[in-house]
């Protein structure tokens, strides 16, 4: 007796059930989620960290996450008047696929960074003034530099293009095990060259003039790292990105995404100093002896101590930064000596002193920021107006011609230097902080991996220090964590994947 169409689709269907059950991929039972996980730093990686961990792990594990100072990190604003600044990062590319999601899923506002005229001052005139016409810009452009501005941007453009392929990793679940080999994943060895050489030999070779790096590339690597063309051609490539157009920031402060990401990762934020981790074994209720990591830090003045599955250092290993020692560990846990750029930041609420840059009148003179040259007679790298992060208007208004300007500098500005740069003015409150790494290349980036179940997300900055590198870097390593906790060792370092996930859409 033939069965009917509806029985015949029901048998199939369920052999493929049975057949799937023993070896479709990722049907494999999952371990049991870890009890309780640790970051270090409540920064924009460890936040992050801590919301991709919370999304793979499941509503039942516990994350503490441990931080000395503000929730922020770097991302940090200083308060003047009742007023608050970006004091460090305060733009965001358009292509920050990470940000943007932030930002729309936190119920947060986007506002865009722009106006404002930008001019090139390299301690005897301005060598280079934006107008307000973009033909005339072009113009300008290629009358002093020819088209190298154009072939700069098709430069920019390429690394990009290829960087963006991070998106769609990580969107399908894969993962990596070191800096190298995500960078290697995005370009293949042309990525990973590009930290082993300057910025200046990688355009020099490409053809770029020395007028042309001296008066365009360069002021950008000032203002953005705080260093010269000799930083790895890498983070010089991200840094000319930030120069692009439709930048924008979050309303209220950049640092906002990261309380949202720790309030919606649902985290047990622990305000306390994490002096030293050490790997135990611990007997656990199920009675078996399990390897686990315990953190002691400092909050207050008691010194206190948990035990975790996994911990996640989102702060960078310097002694000046964080100072954590590592304790008992075989084979010991990797040492890095990553130094730091030192940077001040100056808000000066004044009236700008033009003829230092111009001849031309005070109410004539037009430009909301000036970038400097690599002039050992500088003591600025940067000059700029900047708005509350509660403003929406860029520049703001003045009637009398006093604003808030933002300097960076890579000493702390006396006195005379400010009545130098002002005509008058009502205050100046300095930050000095070391706020991304001092690029020297051929770069070795940290190990991600520093123990079985102990992952690093700082070393990342060695490529290049930003937000949306600490966000990527945050999604990598919570899904490292979640796979080698489950081994799923085919999500790991997977060759070929650009093609693979090309094919498979």
């Amino acid at each position: 007796m033939g069965c009917t169409a509806a029985e015949l689709i029901s048998s199939l269907l369920g052999l493929w059930l049975l057949i799937c059950s023993w070896g479709c991929p990722g049907s494999a039972e999952l371990r049991a989620p870890p009890d309780k996980i640790a970051i270090v730093g409540a920064g924009i990686g460890g936040t992050s960290a801590a919301y991709y961990l919370r999304q793979k792990f499941g509503k039942d594990v516990k994350i503490d996450l441990f931080e000395r100072e503000e929730v922020g990190g770097r991302l940090a604003t200083m308060k003047v008047q009742g007023q608050d600044y970006e004091a460090g990062g305060s733009v965001i590319h358009p292509l920050n696929l990470h940000m943007k999601r932030f930002v729309k899923d936190l119920g947060l506002s986007p506002v865009k960074v722009s106006g404002g005229l930008m001019g090139v001052y390299n301690g005897e005139t301005l060598v280079f003034e934006e107008s307000s016409w973009f033909i005339i810009n072009m113009i300008k452009l290629v009358w002093r530099y020819g088209f190298q501005s154009l072939r700069m941007h098709m430069w920019v453009e390429d690394v990009l293009d290829k960087f963006m392929r991070i998106y769609r990793y990580q969107s399908h679940d894969y993962a990596f095990s070191s800096v190298e080999k995500l960078l290697h994943a995005l370009g293949g060895d042309d990525f990973v060259g590009m930290l082993n050489r300057t910025l200046l030999e990688t355009l020099q070779k490409a053809g770029f003039s020395e007028k042309f790096l001296n008066e365009i590339i360069t002021p950008v690597m000032r203002v953005n790292y705080g260093q010269s063309t000799d930083i790895n051609a890498f983070v010089g490539a991200v840094s000319l990105a930030g120069a692009d157009s439709g930048l924008w920031a979050v309303e209220g402060g950049n640092k906002l995404v990261c309380s949202r990401l720790l309030q919606a990762s649902k985290s047990n934020l622990i305000h306390g100093s994490v002096m030293y981790i050490e790997e135990k074994t611990r007997t656990k209720q199920t009675g078996n002896p399990t390897k686990m990591y315990e953190v002691v830090y400092q909050t207050g003045s008691e010194t206190r101590s948990d035990f975790y599955d996994i911990i996640l250092v989102a702060t960078p290993l310097n002694r000046k930064m964080s100072n954590i020692t590592f304790v008992n560990f075989d084979p010991p846990v990797e040492e890095f000596h990553q130094y730091y750029q030192h940077i001040v930041t100056t808000l000066v609420k004044g009236e700008l002193n033009t003829t230092i840059f111009s001849s031309r009148a005070i109410d004539k003179f037009g430009l909301t920021t000036v970038l400097t040259t690599d002039n050992p007679n500088l003591f600025i790298n940067s000059i700029g107006i900047v708005s509350s992060v509660g403003e929406k208007d860029y520049p703001p208004t003045s009637t009398d011609g006093i604003y808030v300007w933002k300097i960076f500098s890579q000493e702390t500005l006396t006195k005379a230097q400010i009545l130098r740069l002002f005509l008058s003015y009502d205050y100046a409150v300095k930050k000095p902080w070391l706020a991304y790494p001092h690029y020297k290349p051929p770069e070795k980036c940290p190990s991600i991996i520093l123990h079985d179940r102990l992952y690093y997300l700082s070393g990342i900055e060695c490529a290049a220090s930003a937000m949306e590198m600490s966000a990527i870097a945050a999604h990598n390593a919570a899904l490292l964590a979640y796979h080698r906790w489950n081994q799923h060792t085919d999500m790991i370092d997977q060759d070929g994947l650009y093609e693979k996930l090309k094919i498979e859409l």
